[in-house]
């Protein structure tokens, strides 16, 4: 049997349905997973042990065998957990084949067979009775549904279900209760991730400044369905201004019968300062007990009574909310937020309290945040933080002067891109830009209508290889330009598609035409993260079950491909120390077509700090010209100690070291790291190596 799978093709720019072997999700979906970190997870399994033991307390105390239901048993932990805290006997539901799979062996590896029966289907599919998948109805239902919005991983209806097919008319619940907390800030970074932003940039060429302003329709539209969860506690305080305290939204109480139906919660608050609103921060908490003193939180460091302290997730971390539009309120001003949550989604709302209504405030009615602009369709988050990049887009206004002059004709080939704007005001009358698909043609052609410039830049709806004399109008292309930026790109090399289209188009340029950027650069360097590395690190034992048929997955997974896959990671949220100094090893030169030739290198980086070697990072600098760069990746060594600051608008690619999966393979300090990297032109990928000398 084989598998289709939708990858990036870097040569084309497009996503193309790639046929994968059988065993694709058996050794790629669960190696990428969450599972390892979530096994990592300490204080998670601490406090559902604790949760688990005292709710078979409470059953066995009524005289009644404890009988457990395991939703979303992943890997058995849970499961096993319940068994050993005195459980008569426990189902195990895993919808997922492979996981199901692995937590059979798991638990029959630790001796648990006879009382954990594992059910390879969805929750809502599984049947009780003599013929069931279950013989009767539990009395203890163990979930762990939850992701970082809470209910986003369908927690709602499986709950919901449960309670009506599944459990007895009384029963425990482990957790016990959920409740969702929001606090209103003011943040100009994080508003930049949501609306394109009026940009001035300075053109020295013509001696004035130039607006790029967003339409209408742009600054009014409520913005993306989904949430944006990041890793808050990377997020400094200097960058927002809390404008209330944190609020308590909602609580759902897992012990009683849960509703998947739509619901709005209000609460009422007074701003602690004044400001605007352009943020809604998030997250939940999860009591273990009905007495709420096994808890296990989410809250960002800045609330925490240890601040210093908090705790890493990446399988729950926080979340990041947007109004429609940001309005301006007053300190100490009756205001009223409101949670609105479906089966899956959750968003927020505000307005104002108008006297008299403190007691008696109708929910307002607010839909689920659908993107009316289009702009939200094609831009994720660092999207839009780029775009709004005040310095970024000074870089290219720099570079743009210097190649640029009013006789220029100018073909710009980036997804989504300010780049015609800036070529027109520098006094460009021939401006070309293509867009490949509809959506981003139609959303162009918003934006330059909005800065009257429709009938100035012509935006060409085709692929660069399909481009025609007549599309450019019979003129040959003295410059062309672009981020390069494109939206199916996942790693740094993935945007090298410009030089692709740079190729498919030579045809239309002249000679010694004007490449910006004129090449580019791949840079590596070895680096110790500080918690990034626990996704793929060996579990071996969780509260002391063996574990380790997980293990056996992941490094079956890095194994099965000639060489290890890097991943994109946004490292801004993750902390990492360098251990070896950056080194440009391949550089792509965007002036010469694509060539037919393999390119290679090879070289080693020695570790200059101790530290653990987790990986080696990758990222992209592009040479807008000889002068003038822009970095994608690694922005600046903080210090003597190798703290990292990274670019936030793009993600860098990890390469983990095989080391984390095999500790043994270092049998002393190394103390240079080799590497060996591959350039495929047919394929537009890397094939990389590491390798430790000691």
């Amino acid at each position: 049997m084989k598998i289709f799978c939708g990858r990036a093709n870097p040569t084309t720019g497009a996503v193309e349905w790639v046929e994968e072997d059988e065993h694709y999700d058996y050794h790629q979906e669960i190696a990428r997973s969450s599972y390892a970190d979530m096994l990592h997870d300490t204080d998670r399994n601490e406090k559902y042990y604790m949760g688990i033991r005292a709710a078979v307390r409470r059953v066995k105390a009524r005289g009644q065998k404890a009988i457990v239901l395991d939703i979303g048993t992943g890997t058995g932990l849970l499961s096993m957990m319940a068994v050993t805290a005195g459980a008569d006997f426990c189902y195990g539901i895993e919808v997922f084949k492979p996981m199901a799979d692995v937590a059979e062996k798991i638990v029959e590896k630790n001796g648990f067979s006879a009382k954990i029966k594992i059910i390879n289907k969805h929750s809502t599919e599984v049947r009780v009775g003599p013929d069931g998948d279950m013989k009767g109805r539990a009395n203890i239902l163990i979930t762990e549904l939850f992701d970082t919005e809470l209910i986003g991983e369908g927690a709602l209806p499986s709950y919901e279900h449960a309670h009506k097919h599944l459990v007895q008319e009384e029963w425990e619940a482990v957790p016990h209760r959920a409740t969702v907390y929001a606090q209103v800030v003011e943040s100009k970074r994080m508003w930049s991730w949501n609306k394109l932003l009026p940009l001035r940039v300075l053109c020295k060429a013509r001696n004035r400044e130039i607006s790029i302003l967003p339409f209408s329709a742009m600054e009014k539209c409520p913005g993306a369905p989904s949430v944006y969860d990041i890793q808050i506690n990377q997020v400094p305080q200097s960058d927002f201004k809390p404008l209330s305290d944190v609020i308590s939204m909602f609580s759902l109480d897992f012990s009683k019968h849960v509703s998947s139906n739509l619901a709005s919660h209000n609460v009422l608050f007074k701003p602690v300062t004044s400001g605007k609103t352009q943020v809604i921060l998030s997250w939940w908490d999860i009591d273990m007990d009905p007495s709420g003193t096994i808890k296990c939180t989410m809250e960002p460091y800045w609330v925490s009574s240890t601040p210093h302290k908090t705790l890493w997730r990446d399988h729950w971390m926080q979340c990041v909310y947007f109004p429609p539009e940001e309005e301006s309120i007053v300190q100490g001003e009756s205001m009223c937020l409101t949670a609105h949550h479906d089966d899956y989604c959750l968003w927020y709302s505000i307005q104002r309290v108008r006297d008299g209504e403190d007691g008696n405030l109708p929910v307002a009615a607010v839909e689920r945040p659908i993107c009316k602009c289009q702009a939200h369709m094609l831009w994720n988050r660092s999207r839009f933080g780029e775009l709004n990049d005040q310095q970024r887009m000074d870089q290219y206004m720099r570079a743009l002067e210097k190649v640029l002059n009013p006789t220029s004709v100018c073909l710009c080939i980036s997804d989504g891109s300010l780049l015609p704007v800036l070529a027109h005001c520098l006094g460009v009358d021939q401006v070309f830009t293509v867009e490949i698909s509809s959506v981003s043609h139609g959303l162009m052609e918003k934006i330059f209508r909005a800065n009257r410039l429709e009938d100035k830049i012509k935006v060409i709806e085709k692929r660069p290889e399909l481009l025609t004399p007549v599309d450019l109008e019979h003129k040959k292309v003295s410059v062309l330009i672009g981020e390069p930026f494109f939206t199916t790109s996942l790693l740094p090399w993935h945007n090298l598609y410009f030089w692709y289209a740079r190729t498919a188009v030579d045809g239309h340029l002249i000679n010694n035409a004007t490449i910006l950027p004129q090449s580019a650069s791949l840079y590596t360097m070895v680096v110790e993260f500080k918690d990034l590395w626990r996704i793929r690190s060996p579990c071996g034992t969780c509260e002391g079950f063996d574990v380790s048929a997980m293990d056996e997955m992941i490094k079956h997974s890095l194994n099965f491909r000639e060489s290890q896959e890097a991943e994109p990671h946004p490292l801004w949220e993750y902390p990492c120390r360098s251990l070896s100094d950056p080194e440009k090893v391949m550089t792509f030169d965007f002036r010469q077509v694509v060539p037919e030739q393999v390119l290679s290198t090879e070289g080693s980086l020695k570790l200059i700090r101790d530290g653990d070697a987790h990986g080696a990072v990758l990222w992209m600098e592009y040479h807008l010209t000889e002068e003038i760069s822009v970095n994608t990746g690694l922005l600046q060594i903080l210090n003597e100690k190798g703290d990292c600051h990274w670019n936030p608008h793009r993600k860098q690619a990890v390469y983990f070291f095989r080391s984390i999966l095999e500790p043994a393979t270092v049998s002393s300090c190394p103390t240079d790291v080799t590497y060996s990297i591959e350039f495929n032109p047919k394929k537009g990928e890397l094939a990389m190596n590491y390798k430790f000398l000691v």
